[in-house]
């Protein structure tokens, strides 16, 4: 709303040194049958003068009035003439102006046009989009005056194709062959909406089998856009997998506790991202656009502190018996979950995005890349990079290997296998955090958020081989990809069942998983 206002506002200021509409052209748009007034509003948007669009805003804004016939309008309880900008007193008499949805929706493309010969870009570009769906023949004069007129090549190639899309609906069959030719080169979903309907009306042979032609060769071109689409989701959702399930597989891998709580875990990861937004909302707004650099390590600590009270108090005391560790951590889980509930509430809470975040990359026409996705999938590389280091190349690391292989000889070394496996425990809880912060990013976060994702972390250790984390890797992007693209064939719940059927095939031939557990252990 108040975007509006400001638009209105800027309307009526250039009011004063662009009045290039007539009083006859604005009760036509005004008042009348809706035919009449679509056509006189065309009329006037062939001019292209700053006039009309200031008279059009107001008109969308529903600020536009009739007194005795005449359009005025309207600003502060003040009449204004359309034409000249003269003010005056709002008589008591003034009428609104009625616009029914089909008036609307021309007043809103109408502007669009109208914002082709904006000096931004971007909002050049907006008005180009948004005029793919419903380019006509009445705007095709206006349209090839911004066409000749634009200097940004990406914007022109665009600006070809509405003036493409409204040659269609013309009656020259020369420039309705020539507009097939031109959309047959467009990547835009929305050209095989136009061509589609078009050629549902098409009457002569040979431009229909033009339309036929491009329609092809469009659906071509998009089916190659929603492949990399499904890739590059499955690889989303892999990332995401892989960092839910990374800490899950030094715990499990470690010390063989079923850590039902893990999703919990991320969780609470989760919520202390909120905190943080909250925090710096209110204390630092000027450094809003940070707060997620500030949120990671407050993620981690915050999950790790929490696994390592639950490893001491709990969890140290089950080791060695497996379905004891799943009950209690399952019991644990659901105190956890009642403990946010009554701390947050039961209501989802939403975390913002920093405004570098938002947006993405056009790469197709229907082939958007998120730029919370590409984030989330660089943090993931970065994690297993981070951990890959520190298992394989510190002390900690080593010790956590040799506790792996063979639990009784490490602790003959000197090595003190409790404080490690603590130390374990904390690593992968606070994993599990940055896995929960993450996910803040791309939904809303609630008490349940760790319950959508704890089975199929489960699945993408065990597939992987329990304690590899290439496995683990190999594993989540896999599975990303096959649910993503067995989703687009099978559906949703269909292909959820499809890969558990799967998972329990290979585990059937491959119980050890993909990766199988190198060097010798205590239980071999």
């Amino acid at each position: 709303m108040l975007i509006r206002k400001l638009l209105l506002f800027t309307a009526f200021c250039l009011a004063g040194s662009a009045h290039a509409i007539s009083v006859d052209e604005a009760n036509a748009i005004s008042s009348g049958d809706t035919d009449a007034r679509i056509e006189a509003l065309n009329k006037a948007v062939a001019q292209a003068d700053a006039g009309t669009a200031v008279f059009l805003q107001a008109l969308a804004d529903d600020a536009v009035k009739l007194v005795r016939g005449k359009a005025i309008m309207v600003r502060d309880d003040k009449g204004i003439d359309p034409a000249t900008g003269a003010e005056f007193g709002l008589p008591d008499d003034a009428e609104d102006v009625i616009n029914n949805n089909r008036m609307r929706g021309e007043i809103d493309s109408a502007l669009a046009a109208l914002k082709l010969f904006s000096k931004d870009d971007k909002v050049r570009m907006a008005a180009v989009q948004q005029m793919q769906s419903d380019a006509d023949p009445s705007k095709l004069a206006l349209i090839e005056q911004a066409l000749k007129a634009e200097q940004n090549p990406k914007i022109k190639d665009q600006l070809a194709l509405v003036r493409a899309a409204a040659l269609l609906g013309g009656e020259d069959k020369a420039q309705r062959l020539e507009a097939a030719a031109l959309l047959g080169s467009s990547n835009q979903s929305g050209t095989k909406t136009i061509l589609l309907a078009h050629l549902q009306t098409e009457a002569d042979g040979a431009v229909k089998a033009a339309l036929g032609k491009a329609l092809r060769e469009v659906e071509s071109r998009l089916a190659w856009g929603d492949k990399l689409g499904a890739v590059f989701s499955g690889i989303s959702l892999g990332s995401i997998l892989l960092l839910v399930a990374l800490g899950l597989a030094i715990t499990y891998g470690l010390m063989g506790v079923i850590n039902m709580a893990h999703g919990e875990l991320m969780m609470i990861g989760a919520y202390a991202t909120y905190v943080v937004q909250g925090l710096f909302q209110r204390y630092l707004p000027g450094a809003f656009d940070w707060y997620l650099l500030a949120a990671v390590p407050v993620a981690f600590m915050a999950s790790a502190l929490m696994g390592v009270l639950l490893e001491r108090s709990v969890i140290r005391f089950l080791y060695g018996r497996p379905l004891e560790t799943l009950l209690a951590t399952w019991g644990i889980s659901l105190m956890l979950m009642l403990l946010v509930r009554t701390i947050f509430g039961a209501q989802n809470v939403g975390v913002e995005n920093p405004s570098w975040m938002s947006g993405g990359v056009q790469v197709l026409g229907n082939l958007s890349l998120p730029y919370n996705r590409l984030v989330i999938i660089a943090f993931a590389l970065f994690v297993l990079g981070a951990v890959a280091w520190l298992i394989g190349k510190t002390r900690l690391g080593l010790f956590v290997r040799g506790v792996t292989q063979n639990r009784p000889i490490a602790s003959c070394m000197g090595v003190n296998t409790a404080r490690i496996d603590t130390y374990a425990f904390a690593l992968g809880s606070g994993i599990a955090g940055l896995a929960g912060c993450a996910l803040s990013q791309v939904g809303n976060v609630g008490p349940d958020l760790g319950q959508g994702y704890i089975v199929d972390a489960f699945m993408v250790v065990v597939l992987g081989g329990v304690g590899q984390l290439a496995g683990t890797v190999y594993a989540a992007l896999g599975l990303g990809i096959l649910n993503k693209f067995l989703e687009g064939w099978a559906g949703a719940v269909l292909a959820k069942i499809a890969v558990l059927v799967f998972i329990i095939i290979f585990i059937q031939k491959r119980p050890q998983g993909i990766f199988a557990m190198k060097g010798r252990s205590a239980e071999a």
